[in-house]
């Protein structure tokens, strides 16, 4: 598939959507957002309990983009180095001792990180100049990774026994952070159904490729903003920052994350300008874990959540 145009990323999308949804039953908003944020080279993190279906998800999107793919099962003992590589002596055809550095799983498309809150918090940070720069520095030697490159990492609620939750900073590299939701009972029946025999993952066809997807990245920043969905988007920033039950409210990077998640929303419904519509699809799923609620209770996801619902049916949007 040749990406030249916006119709060509709407129609890529609507592929990946239709193909992924054969396999992941009751989600179809989670892997449309999962989409919009891929489209971006943004980094998704999917929470939910266990058994949602976040690393069937994480596997369906990495079978039908056809990229390359590595998943690391998240330990407490994980190091570091585990995940980004490491230098190491080897010796040479002529007997000599040189330092090579051996690549770590990081180096790859899709890197599917298991469970990322089971790692301990300076493993976590390992991954920080991965998803920040697109890079790993070892001993003064910068190495870049392939592009496209994203991290979809899974995680339990932290309430759940033996988990680190994530440090903010780490927390701010995901561009969206996910929740796969709960099937209906149909859904679930057909679940039940169509699993008895095979696996739903065996059936998925590629779709795409990485050239497809740096291509369609380079035409959604073509899509364009008018002033007033750009104040639109500013007002909901603002109002964040006063907010009498937020302590730190969006920052500027969060709002260009917004604008270039809405860009990517509306490419893949066909259109080349957004809409105040589009900001509201990506709002939640690009801001909740960017706010800091005034509580230090178990539930300021959800308080955060409901704070974002009520921004958006109180601040006025443009006609």
């Amino acid at each position: 598939m040749s990406i030249q145009t916006i119709s060509d990323v709407a129609a890529l999308a609507a592929s990946l959507s239709g193909e992924m949804k054969t396999a992941v039953i009751g989600a179809d908003h989670t892997i449309d957002l999962l989409i919009a944020a891929a489209l971006c080279g943004g980094h998704i993190l999917l929470e939910d309990l266990p058994g949602s279906g976040k690393t069937t998800l994480a596997k369906a999107f990495a079978k039908v983009c056809g990229c390359q793919f590595q998943r690391i099962q998240c330990t407490p003992d994980l190091m570091p180095a585990d995940l980004t590589g490491f230098q190491m002596l080897q010796k040479q055809s002529d007997g000599s001792n040189t330092m090579v550095f051996r690549q770590g799983p990081v180096f790859t498309n899709l890197l599917l990180a298991d469970e990322i809150n089971r790692m301990a918090p300076r493993t976590q940070a390992g991954l920080l100049e991965c998803m920040a720069e697109q890079q790993v520095s070892s001993d003064g030697t910068s190495y870049p990774l392939l592009q496209p490159f994203w991290v979809i990492a899974t995680q339990n609620p932290i309430e759940l026994q033996g988990t680190f939750p994530l440090p903010e900073a780490q927390l701010d590299r995901f561009l969206m952070r996910l929740k796969m939701g709960k099937p209906q009972r149909e859904q679930e029946r057909f679940i039940l159904e169509s699993r008895q025999l095979c696996d739903p993952l065996a059936a998925l066809k590629t779709i795409t490729n990485a050239d497809d997807f740096i291509a369609a990245q380079v035409l959604i920043r073509q899509v364009h903003t008018s002033g007033e969905v750009l104040d639109y988007l500013l007002n909901l920033a603002e109002t964040t920052r006063s907010h009498p039950r937020i302590r730190y409210g969006l920052s500027t990077r969060a709002v260009l994350a917004v604008r270039h998640s809405a860009q990517a929303f509306a490419a893949m419904h066909g259109r080349d300008y957004l809409l105040p519509d589009d900001i509201k699809a990506v709002f939640p799923a690009v801001c909740t874990h960017r706010l800091h609620v005034s509580s230090h209770s178990m539930n300021d996801t959800h308080a955060a959540e409901q704070i974002i619902q009520e921004l958006l049916h109180t601040v006025e949007v443009p006609k």
